[in-house]
């Protein structure tokens, strides 16, 4: 149930996110792409990304960057610089950054809409509930959501593995939290991701960056 004002939700939406730069982003996408174009998709997901979450009714919306924004980053966002380490503590770290309610997702996900999260975002969404996970389909997840941001929540959970959701959820569920879930969605890690996203998205600017787009071919 949304608030019958219009007025925004109680939850923060923080963005997880790299500058798209040729070598930096998508290294798992070349091959069969160019580093150049890793990073144009990069940046398309990223933009399909910041464009549902503008139109989430979320108190805040911020982009947790690591390095700078670009034309990419539409108005009505904060941007807050990313921490040194591992992945663990810079999601820690973007949780220890906020206060109230906080949704973290990734740039990973261009299909994700404004109603997939919607549960997690409405003014009830917190009642007798402590956490929300987007589960990953290759095992990790791709949105966490707290009540009380606490960053040793998240610090010293394995990263990047096929049981980092799994490892996550018992993380939360050890502290006592009461945990809803999201629906799975898939990661854009590789070329066969990057195809089932834009088929999911057809109509996204992710799914129109990789229609234009020809593989290199190996020899």
């Amino acid at each position: 149930m949304t608030d019958p004002t219009g007025c925004p939700g109680p939850t923060t939406v923080l963005v997880i996110a790299k500058e798209p730069l040729p070598g930096r982003v998508k290294t798992r996408l070349t091959p069969p792409y160019t580093p150049h174009e890793a990073a144009e998709l990069a940046e398309a997901a990223l933009h399909d990304t910041l464009q549902a979450v503008r139109a989430m009714p979320a108190r805040r919306r911020v982009v947790v960057l690591d390095g700078r924004p670009g034309g990419w980053l539409p108005p009505g966002f904060e941007v807050r610089p990313q921490s040194t380490g591992g992945l663990d503590e810079r999601l820690a770290a973007a949780f220890a950054g906020s206060s109230g309610p906080t949704l973290l997702i990734g740039m990973d996900t261009p299909q994700v809409t404004p109603q997939l999260v919607a549960p997690a975002l409405d003014v009830y969404a917190w009642r007798e509930c402590d956490a929300w996970l987007g589960p990953a389909e290759d095992g990790g997840f791709w949105a966490l959501g707290l009540a009380a941001p606490d960053p040793r929540l998240l610090r010293g959970v394995p990263m990047s593995t096929h049981r980092t959701g799994a490892a996550q959820r018992a993380r939360l569920a050890a502290a006592g939290l009461r945990i809803r879930e999201l629906p799975p969605l898939r990661d854009v890690d590789t070329a066969a991701d990057a195809e089932e996203v834009a088929s999911a998205a057809p109509h996204g600017r992710f799914a129109a960056a990789l229609a234009r787009l020809t593989p290199v071919v190996q020899r």
